[in-house]
């Protein structure tokens, strides 16, 4: 866990060592001592002890803890069993439920918050709504929920979100069971190793009518509330952010297919070689990404085949992310791209084959819950900002399904996907008061 989480803030206070005492319980689970930072890619050892770490702080609350069919987890604060707030047989009434909470994965050597900020700040605000409705200030007429999605950082099987795609059936079942790991384990293998039944995976209609409006907190993953226009004179962002809309984004893997062959023997004038077919289009994605005003354009992931050191590779997969507010500039920046991709493979004597992996359009969240979520946190962070992201979320995803909003709690670093992400503690804690504040108003 960073310094500057763990020291300093006022730690005397509830809610901000609900945050620090939850995510120190965490703190050594999944670290990458090759990347640094955290790697718990989804339903690994660590990503499954962070499942029962939740599972067991939801339950040391008196929640209801159950498994979706989609490997998502809910922790269900239900009304009480009267027959105004029960179904038949005492069953709870959880029908236009509010949800909270966010993913517990990460990406290989990522930081200590992306994911487990947003899942221990639902915890510590449910603490801080319990007190308020024992004090009675907080009188609920619907049920909550913590949810907890798996691979949303797509680390392990590929598609991003890939928990909440199912649940809303923004991916064919069929696709997302057949996606392959590293090590070449299907999803549908996994899953089915973990309890779920791959023949029931897909979009849920019944857990979707359940949910009335879904509230993600995240911690922001970019410089937006460290930026000039929102920095005091002290050059202090405020602590929190209103989220107002997700950059249309997407993945592509580009195969380039050449001849392997003896490193030492080959001539260079005699190669097909696709690691510099793969090389040159690292190089044209910067260069049209930067042409383009908003574009972003990223190759994170390169895989030779068959990996030798001595060895002329015979294939290479290449990810590509794009992501642009504009869906029609992603779409034709991607074919830019690919038209690029033929004409350098051609030149090297390859050729390249190019998959969509995933592709979401520029989502703006419910406007009439982003009012709610601003009167909320104007509690807490009077002038709180609305800002634009250009990360993927769980939110983003259900967003076509039900009413989403989300909060950005402040990165001093700016940075995220990286051990140097951290949340100082006084942002922290603004962000569980805000939190509960807005779950008490939409309550």
């Amino acid at each position: 866990m960073p310094a500057a989480f763990l020291a300093g803030g006022s730690i005397d206070r509830v809610n901000t060592t609900s945050v620090v005492s939850l995510l120190s319980a965490i703190e050594d689970t999944g670290r990458d001592t090759r990347r640094g930072g955290y790697s718990r890619p989804v339903y690994s050892s660590a990503e499954l002890q962070l499942r029962e770490w939740f599972t067991a702080e939801a339950a040391r609350r008196g929640l209801a803890v159950e498994t979706d069919r989609n490997g998502i987890l809910w922790a269900w604060w239900d009304l009480s069993d009267s027959s105004a707030s029960a179904g038949p047989a005492g069953v709870p009434d959880r029908r236009g439920a509010l949800v909270t909470g966010s993913h517990l994965d990460s990406v290989p050597g990522g930081g200590a918050f992306d994911g487990p900020l947003g899942v221990a700040s639902a915890l510590a605000a449910v603490d801080l709504l319990r007190a308020r409705e024992r004090d009675g200030s907080l009188v609920r007429n619907r049920a909550l929920a913590v949810a907890v999605f798996p691979e949303e950082e797509g680390s392990r099987f590929g598609v991003a979100c890939l928990g909440s795609r199912l649940l809303a059936g923004t991916i064919d079942p069929r696709k997302a069971l057949a996606l392959r790991d590293a090590d070449g384990n299907t999803f549908a293998d996994v899953s089915r190793t973990h309890g779920l039944d791959p023949e029931a995976m897909g979009r849920d209609d019944a857990v979707l009518r359940t949910i009335g409006d879904f509230v993600e907190l995240h911690v922001e993953q970019g410089q937006g509330l460290n930026t000039e226009e929102f920095t005091d004179a002290a050059g202090r962002g405020p602590a929190l952010a209103v989220g107002g809309s997700i950059l249309g984004h997407g993945r592509w893997r580009f195969s380039f297919t050449g001849q392997g062959n003896h490193a030492g023997t080959t001539l260079m004038t005699d190669r097909a070689d696709p690691m510099v077919a793969a090389a040159q289009l690292i190089v044209a994605v910067r260069q049209t990404a930067s042409a383009q005003p908003g574009a972003r354009g990223t190759v994170g992931r390169l895989e030779p085949v068959p990996g030798g050191t001595n060895v002329i590779a015979s294939r290479v997969e290449l990810w590509l992310d794009v992501r642009h507010p504009d869906d029609a500039v992603t779409a034709s920046l991607v074919e830019k791209i690919h038209g690029q991709a033929q004409k350098i493979a051609a030149f090297e004597g390859c050729t390249v084959h190019m998959t969509e992996e995933s592709s979401s359009g520029t989502v703006h969240f419910d406007p009439a819950l982003q009012r709610s979520l601003e009167q909320s946190v104007a509690r807490t962070v009077p002038g709180a900002p609305v800002l634009a992201t250009g990360a993927g979320h769980d939110a983003g995803v259900l967003a076509a399904r039900v009413p989403t909003g989300m909060l950005f709690v402040r990165n001093p670093s700016g940075i995220s996907h990286s051990p140097e992400e951290y949340v100082e503690n006084d942002d922290a804690d603004a962000g569980v008061t805000a939190l509960a504040d807005v779950l008490e108003d939409l309550l």
